[in-house]
């Protein structure tokens, strides 16, 4: 997947505008209430080309049989409702814009062993029949998730695709230790969950792994400084000292004004 380069006039490609303009570096324009806001903000987009283990496709498909819905129309209810679809325990901060080119979502959730995960993604492509997230530096993966629908025989589809490589040394060895088939489940879940809200009752999911590169990138290794799940895990681990010694300094700000 490449970008469209900037252009003006006849030469501009006529998708331009369903890309977004800039994604060097993530920026936040609101904090949905609740959410919490760590490993996002002024973090760089990462892309398969920039993780650490092997790269892989991993393919989620469920068949909408006797709907008679559209692609268009499904994605048009996944992009409007989805965070519903996401496993329990999991939750996802959407954009107040709704889901659109270079807008940000929070992700909060917890990993395998109950290990907390702060992040987000960034919206890379959005259009009536598909859209596709960017990871930022961090997060369990460097890729792309592209959702989307098409017509299969006949029978409209609805799709969830990764293009990723773990991000670091620590997410390689959990995806080896099974939390790669954690991820299988969560992305199975997700795409039978929709299928559900559109009125299918016996949804069958079918996945797709193919390792598309096997090499693990040692360059890479120095994402292991950005690691969002150990840099939430100290984040948590620091509440109980930080919110007295916030409140310590409300508490320092009111009485030199005299409250």
């Amino acid at each position: 997947m490449s970008m469209p380069s900037p252009s003006s006039g006849e030469n501009k490609p006529r998708d331009a505008d369903n890309w977004a303009r800039n994604v060097s570096s993530f920026q936040l324009s609101a904090v949905p209430r609740g959410a919490v806001n760590l490993n996002v903000e002024g973090r760089q987009a990462v892309g398969p080309l920039q993780g650490f283990g092997p790269m892989w496709q991993k393919t989620y498909r469920v068949r909408l049989q006797g709907l008679g819905l559209s692609p268009t129309q499904v994605v048009k209810v996944w992009k409007e409702h989805f965070p519903e679809f996401w496993p329990k325990g999991n939750r996802f901060y959407g954009p107040l814009t709704g889901i659109a080119p270079g807008e940000v979502g929070l992700i909060n959730m917890a990993l395998p062993g109950g290990v907390p995960l702060s992040t987000g993604v960034i919206v890379l492509y959005a259009d009536d029949e598909s859209f596709t997230f960017m990871t930022p530096q961090g997060h369990m993966f460097a890729g792309w998730i592209t959702f989307s629908s098409h017509k299969m025989q006949e029978c409209t589809v609805a799709q969830a695709q990764l293009l990723i490589r773990s991000n670091d040394p620590i997410y390689e060895l959990g995806f080896r230790m099974g939390a790669s088939k954690s991820e299988d489940r969560f992305w199975e879940q997700t795409v039978v969950s929709l299928a559900h809200y559109l009125g299918s009752q016996d949804p069958q999911v079918e996945t797709e792994t193919i390792c598309v590169d096997r090499r693990v990138q040692w360059s890479q290794v120095i994402n292991i400084w950005q690691n969002a799940g150990v840099r939430t895990t100290l984040y948590m681990m620091a509440t109980p000292v930080r919110v007295p010694f916030s409140w310590i300094r409300r508490r320092n700000g009111r009485d030199r004004l005299g409250g």
